[in-house]
């Protein structure tokens, strides 16, 4: 419930997916590590901590946009912190905002 983790009908697990907040602009990047939600009109399910960190923890619901990263590892280092070099060079990655 305090890790950047999230439930998802469909997306196999471990994957890695950007989430949006509409409303706000505000984006995190989570694992998914779970089944659900299993109301229909929701298409994914935030843990607190990504709740939190959208600005939507209070509210419980918001309209958001789930994008899924392709070169996972390297995204979660990014957005760590964590510099990484990589044989071939270096890779582009988008780290959150």
């Amino acid at each position: 419930m305090n890790a950047m983790t999230a439930a998802h009908p469909t997306l196999p697990m471990p994957t890695i997916v950007r989430v949006t907040n509409l409303d706000n602009g505000r984006s995190v990047i989570v694992r998914i590590n779970d089944r659900g939600p299993f109301a229909e009109d929701r298409i994914i399910d935030l843990s607190r901590a990504g709740a939190r960190e959208l600005d939507f923890e209070s509210k419980g619901l918001a309209r958001v946009r789930v994008t899924v990263l392709r070169n996972a590892s390297l995204q979660l280092k990014r957005a760590a912190g964590v510099a990484e070099r990589s044989a071939t060079g270096p890779s582009r990655a988008e780290a959150p905002r």
